[in-house]
């Protein structure tokens, strides 16, 4: 039996270590533990950008174009080039109080129809108020909105204080929001170049509540007109209608005897007991253009 051969040291001097194999590694490499941490920002570091074609050296900086500044406060216009509010909408120009229609420098009448006016039409119940409003409204060359008192008051549903019960606080108090409603609604359509016709069965001999209130609403500009048939004719158109809007007769008669009250007013009066809606809102028309070259004194 052979005696191993001694294991001798190296040529460092030192005895050299056994050779070990390391064992070949079973399955997939452990994968180190998921760190969330900030993303980085910017490309990752293998993209490259090249460079356009044919360049030589690094291409000059492209200028940007100078954007106007608007003054500060100051509410872009309407239409193209409005900036938006926010909710996507462009700005609208606030309502302020309407000032007085200028005339045209022209010799010639002016053109109501082609003109943006506030208008108020009054008028005892049964007048037509409502019908020639809106015939008028529909057949102008600009423009234009009715809005219509009662459609106003009556948007209260539960609660609603029918005048016909009785006058007391609570219809006085819907009356008055309804107004106040309605002046709001034209001095933005106004502002918006939109013109408006107004009806109510204003009363002369309640100047702060009536006219006055409508002239602190929409402004010294509003141009107010009287349509007041004859009683007969009253009586009759408001024997047609129907619910809310039909008045008693005596209830009718009492209207239309304060109505009275503007005659000597300085306001411009229409009778219309034998004018259809069209020949009334023509006349309309005719009261307006010499308004507008003279405005009333109310």
């Amino acid at each position: 039996m052979q005696n191993p051969r001694p294991q001798g040291p190296s040529a460092g001097g030192h005895p050299s270590a056994p050779r070990m194999q390391n064992p070949r590694p079973q399955g997939p490499p452990p994968v180190a533990p998921h760190v969330q941490g900030p993303r980085p920002q910017g490309p990752p570091p293998s993209v490259q950008h090249p460079q356009a074609p044919h360049s030589q050296g690094p291409q000059p900086p492209v200028p940007h174009p100078q954007v106007p500044r608007r003054p500060a406060g100051a509410v872009p216009p309407p239409g193209v080039g409005s900036v938006p509010d926010g909710t996507g909408h462009v700005r609208l120009p606030p309502g302020g109080p309407v000032g007085m229609p200028s005339a045209p420098p022209a010799q010639s009448a002016p053109d109501p129809s082609a003109t943006t006016l506030a208008v108020l039409l009054i008028g005892p119940a049964g007048a037509g108020k409502t019908s020639v409003a809106k015939y008028w409204a529909d057949h102008r060359r600009v423009p234009t909105a009715h809005i219509s008192l009662d459609d106003v008051r009556e948007w209260v549903r539960s609660g609603f204080a029918d005048p016909q019960s009785g006058w007391n606080d609570h219809s006085e108090a819907q009356y008055r929001l309804a107004r106040r409603t309605c002046g709001f609604a034209a001095r933005n359509f106004l502002a918006n170049g939109i013109s408006c016709i107004l009806d109510d069965a204003v009363f002369p001999d309640r100047p702060v509540v009536g006219l006055g209130g409508w002239k602190r609403h929409v402004g010294p500009g509003l141009l107010p007109v009287v349509l007041l048939p004859g009683l007969d004719i009253v009586l009759e158109r408001n024997a047609e209608r129907s619910g809310n809007r039909r008045l008693t007769d005596e209830e009718v008669a009492r209207i239309h005897g304060r109505m009275a009250g503007w005659y000597g007013s300085g306001l411009p009066i229409i009778d219309n007991s034998q004018l259809d809606v069209p020949a009334t809102a023509r006349v309309l028309d005719e009261v307006l253009s010499r308004a507008i070259a003279s405005p009333p004194n109310w």
